[in-house]
């Protein structure tokens, strides 16, 4: 977990972050004293809808306040329920002519202080009710049996569909028997990677290498499972799957799901996730509903709904909306056109549009890779030499590249990005590949070896490096078949090293770079120039080495090494530059076949 932050202490940040907020809608106003947001042009002919709890969730509950949602929101400090005076605020601060409706998650503190000032709203003459929601499924029904479900993210998905029913003239009544529905259709699970950390605490929990907690909550809560060595991504999302939705299991068996119910499914990242981890996470779930469960959620919301500060954990939910309408009043179709009405809240971040003009099944909307058609070689224009040595050249070169990756990889995360080694890696193992599934080199054939190289480049290596290596492979493909003639005329090395020099020409067209500039260049330039000065490959693989060794005592002039403040001591000796020692490595393992 990381313990660091921006704002050291918790004094004063949370009214300064529900500034922050109320920033981004001119519509919304602060009670900063009370720590409440509002729509200030919340209509009295709607009944209003009030959520809150602790700070530290955001976007819930600040976040979700304005057209088709919360007409308001009560913060309380980091994971503490706000009072009764702050909640009585905020409903005086949207009164309503139909009543006011407060939606909170299942937690003491919560129920308590909502509780009462429902009531005490109540006693004023003003009509009141308080929906608890509670979707967690890792207790189970013994343990919670005094205390019921807690309460996940499941309750944002209640919240966006009662503030869409409200704003079409539900009732109270309506609302609340329709709110309950829906939360009785939702089963929720939690998982992290490690607890958050508050700012502030010194003392915090924190999982051991290799843990994973299985049910935990969104307030640092220790989870009801924990996991040792840590699941894959697959076999977590089967146990989460299993614990939501088998209703053989006597304990978390909440929700019925029969064949053809609508399902909606809510993935929120508690915080700490990255969003490429978020998607590939939505993704295996989506999968294993799909061919496990056999259900394919009729919406997918993911992103940041509620969090828990920066912990890297996240919670999954999935609806049962044909369940909830046949508990209530609204149909499947009417519950799916809530979900779809438009907010302007922090909601549309994880909303997409979903409707449009009509869902589509994800089997569609994924496109299978076209048919790969091998290219043809004119003898003619063709380099052949001993298919044996040239299978034999390609694996020595790309297993010397492949052993590198670990030094290219941090020589490369000091100066620049860190993608240095894995990119000529994936390079370097696709190559491998191609000579045991397509037997590139079984007919030592020299441009059918490039042919794949640039197929390889072109669609695996991304980067700068990898647009480098593509000009240059193209080019140099080009440049060997054009002057196929010179093999005869001057002999083989000739041909190389008008080749060569002719790629690097034209590469020079694309990139400033060159000789000095602590690049690639460094090494190809160099061993391009010896082959074309009639050198041996002995030879120019050395002037290839001797390039690359140079870059440790030059100064980055190109790339993202000029940004990073290393280089600045010219008498200090860097990391060789990785792409130019990368290229180096591939050489010299060409050399050692011969």
């Amino acid at each position: 977990m990381s313990t660091r932050h921006l704002f050291p202490s918790l004094d004063g940040l949370v009214p300064k972050a529900l500034r922050g907020i109320v920033a981004s809608n001119p519509r919304l106003n602060l009670d900063e004293a009370n720590k409440v947001v509002y729509d200030s042009e919340a209509p009295r002919s709607n009944v209003s809808i009030v959520s809150g709890g602790g700070s530290g969730h955001e976007p819930a509950w600040a976040g979700y306040v304005g057209t088709n949602l919360l007409a308001a929101a009560v913060m309380g400090d980091v994971f503490a329920s706000p009072s009764t005076k702050q909640i009585l605020a905020a409903v005086e601060s949207v009164p309503s002519d139909k009543g006011t409706l407060l939606v909170i998650t299942n937690y003491t503190g919560d129920c308590l202080h909502f509780g009462l000032a429902a009531e005490k709203t109540k006693a004023k003459g003003n009509p009141c009710k308080m929906l608890i929601c509670g979707d967690d499924v890792s207790i189970g029904k013994k343990g919670g049996s005094l205390v019921g479900r807690r309460g996940l993210a499941g309750q944002i998905g209640v919240l966006k569909v009662l503030g869409a029913a409200a704003a079409q003239g539900a009732t109270l009544d309506e609302l609340y028997n329709f709110g309950s529905a829906l939360a009785n259709s939702i089963v929720s699970i939690s998982a992290t990677l490690d607890h958050c950390h508050v700012p502030g605490r010194t003392e915090h929990g924190a999982l051991a290498e290799g843990e994973l907690e299985l049910g935990t909550g969104p307030h640092n809560e220790p989870g009801y499972w924990k996991l040792s060595p840590a699941p894959s991504a697959e076999g977590l999302v089967e146990k989460i799957l299993k614990y939501c939705l088998d209703e053989t299991d006597p304990e978390r068996g909440y929700v019925k799901f029969s064949p053809r119910d609508e399902t909606v499914l809510l993935v929120s990242n508690f915080g700490g996730m990255s969003n490429l981890e978020l998607g590939g996470l939505v993704d295996e779930i989506l999968q294993q509903l799909l061919n496990d469960w056999n259900i394919e959620p009729v919406r997918v919301y993911s992103g940041c709904l509620e969090t828990s500060l920066n912990a890297p954990a996240f919670s999954v939910s999935v609806i049962n909306i044909t369940a909830a309408a046949s508990n209530s009043t609204y149909t499947v179709d009417q519950i799916k056109g809530f979900f779809d009405v438009r907010t302007d809240t922090a909601w549309e971040a994880v909303a997409g549009y979903q409707s449009y003009p009509q869902r589509r099944r994800r089997a569609e909307q994924v496109v299978p890779p076209p048919k790969e058609i091998r290219r043809t070689v004119d003898d003619s224009t063709d380099l052949k030499i001993d298919p044996a040595l040239l299978e034999s050249m390609i694996k020595s070169a790309c297993n010397a590249v492949s052993a590198a990756e670990p030094d290219l990889t941090k020589w490369d995360t000091v100066m620049g990005d860190g993608d240095c080694g894995l990119t000529l890696q994936t390079g370097a193992n696709a190559l491998l590949d191609a000579l045991k599934t397509k037997q590139v080199a079984a007919k030592g054939s020299v441009v059918e070896v490039l042919n794949e190289l640039e197929d390889i480049v072109e669609g695996k290596m991304g980067g700068t490096l990898g647009g480098i290596l593509g000009i240059f492979f193209v080019a140099l493909r080009a440049a060997l078949q054009e002057n196929i003639g010179l093999a005869k005329e001057q002999g083989v090395p000739a041909l190389w090293g008008k080749a060569l020099s002719t790629a690097i020409s034209h590469l020079r067209q694309y990139t400033p770079a060159k000789v000095g500039d602590r690049t690639v260049m460094d090494t190809l330039i160099p061993f391009a120039m010896a082959m074309e000065q009639g050198q041996s490959f002995e030879q120019s693989v050395a002037a290839a080495v001797k390039g690359s060794e140079g870059t440790k005592k030059l100064k980055p002039k190109l790339g993202r090494a000029t940004y990073v403040g290393v280089g600045a001591d010219d008498k200090k000796e860097l990391p060789p530059d990785p792409g130019a020692w990368g290229a180096m490595v591939g050489l010299q393992g060409l050399l050692s076949a011969l």
